[in-house]
C-alpha cells in the first residue's frame, strides 16, 4: 500500500509551520511514496517550495481557489493507493502514517482520521475553553470516540482516503470550506464533512474510520485561543452547515451533531458547573462557554439556511 501526502499550503507568513509539517512526514516510521506540496495561488511562495523542496512534487492548485480545490489538486497528481491530508500548520507524530494505513487493513474502509491535539501558542489550554468544542481549532473533541471506531466523517486536516474514490464522488466541494476570501473573514469549514457524507451516500457500505493512534498536533495561534474566536467559529460552522444539509440532506448532515448538542453538551455544561463547585473556578466559564457555543452555532445554521432560501 503506497500513500501520498498532500500539505494544501497559501502564504509564505506560514513558512516555518510549513517547514515543520514537511520535516514531520519525513520523519515517518514509515516514509510516504510522495509527499505533495499544492500552492493556492501563490506564485512566489511556488517557486519559493520549489527550490527548497526538491525532493517533493511542488504544484499549483488548478481548481478553484480555496481548501476544497487544494485538496483535489492533490488528488488530481497523487499517484499512490492512498492520499493523506495533513495541515500546513500541524505536526505529525512519527508514528501517523503507519497507523492511517492500518486503518485501510479493511477492504470496505474508504476513509481513516486520526487524532489530533491542540498546540496551545500560550503553551496552556484557556481555562474557560470546553473540550466539547476543540473542533473549533480543528482538534479532537470531547464526544467523538476514544477507541478505533467507525465515525460519519473524519477532520479534514488529519485524513487520508482512497484515492480513486475522491475522483469517484467528484472530490471536494468549493463554496463550503475555506478560500483565500474565507481566511480573511469568516472561519468556514465542514468541506471534508460534506465530502464524506455524500461518498457514504454514494457507496452504501463504505466505511470512515476513526483511528486515534495516527496522531498529529496542530497549532493555535493566540488568535485563536481568543472568546472573540470561538464565537465567531462556531457562528461560521452553523452557516456552513447549512451549506452541507443543503446538499446531502438534514438528516445525514445533522445526525452528529444532534447527537452532541443533546447528550455530550448538556454533560459537559453540568461537568463544568460540579468542576466549578469543587473549586476550579474556570468550570463555569467552561459551561457558560458551552451554553454560549451552542447558542451561537444554532444561530449561524439558522441565518445560513434563511439565506439558502
Amino acid at each position: 500500500m503506497n500513500t501520498s501526502v498532500v500539505i494544501c499550503v497559501y502564504t509564505e507568513e506560514r513558512w516555518e509551520d510549513i517547514r515543520q509539517a514537511v520535516e514531520s512526514v519525513g520523519n515517518q516510521t514509515r516514509p510516504p511514496y510522495e509527499l505533495i506540496l499544492v500552492v493556492d495561488h501563490n506564485p512566489d511562495l511556488h517557486l519559493k517550495l520549489k527550490r527548497a523542496y526538491p525532493q517533493a512534487v511542488v504544484v499549483e492548485n488548478t481548481h478553484e481557489q480555496g481548501l476544497s480545490g487544494g485538496k483535489n489538486t492533490g488528488a488530481d497528481v497523487a499517484t499512490g493507493d492512498i492520499v493523506a491530508y495533513l495541515d500546513d500548520d500541524a505536526v505529525a507524530d512519527p508514528g501517523w502514517l503507519e497507523a492511517l494505513e492500518e486503518g485501510f487493513q479493511d477492504p470496505d474502509v474508504v476513509g481513516v482520521g486520526g487524532r489530533t491535539d491542540p498546540l496551545w501558542a500560550s503553551k496552556r489550554r484557556p481555562r474557560w475553553f470546553p473540550y466539547e468544542f476543540d473542533w473549533t481549532v480543528g482538534c479532537t473533541y470531547r464526544g467523538m470516540p476514544e477507541v478505533k471506531a467507525p465515525i460519519r466523517n473524519v477532520m479534514g486536516g488529519n485524513a487520508a482516503f482512497r484515492r480513486e474514490v475522491v475522483a469517484e464522488v467528484g472530490g471536494f466541494h468549493s463554496g463550503i470550506g475555506r478560500s483565500v476570501q474565507g481566511r480573511k473573514s469568516r472561519p468556514l469549514g465542514c468541506e471534508e464533512t460534506e465530502f464524506c457524507i455524500r461518498l457514504s451516500q454514494r457507496k452504501p457500505g463504505a466505511v470512515m474510520l476513526f483511528q486515534p493512534s495516527a496522531v498529529i498536533g496542530h497549532k493555535v495561534s493566540r488568535q485563536r485561543e481568543r472568546f472573540a474566536y470561538f464565537r465567531s467559529r462556531c457562528y461560521a460552522e452553523g452557516l456552513s452547515k447549512a451549506l452541507v444539509t443543503r446538499e446531502v440532506g438534514s438528516q445525514d448532515g445533522l445526525a452528529s451533531e444532534r447527537a452532541h448538542a443533546m447528550k455530550t453538551l448538556p454533560l459537559g455544561a453540568l461537568r463544568g458547573v460540579g468542576e466549578a463547585l469543587r473549586g476550579d473556578v474556570g468550570g463555569l466559564g467552561r459551561a457558560a462557554a458551552i451554553v454560549i457555543g451552542l447558542a451561537w452555532t444554532t444561530w449561524g445554521y439558522v441565518v445560513g439556511s434563511w439565506r439558502l432560501r
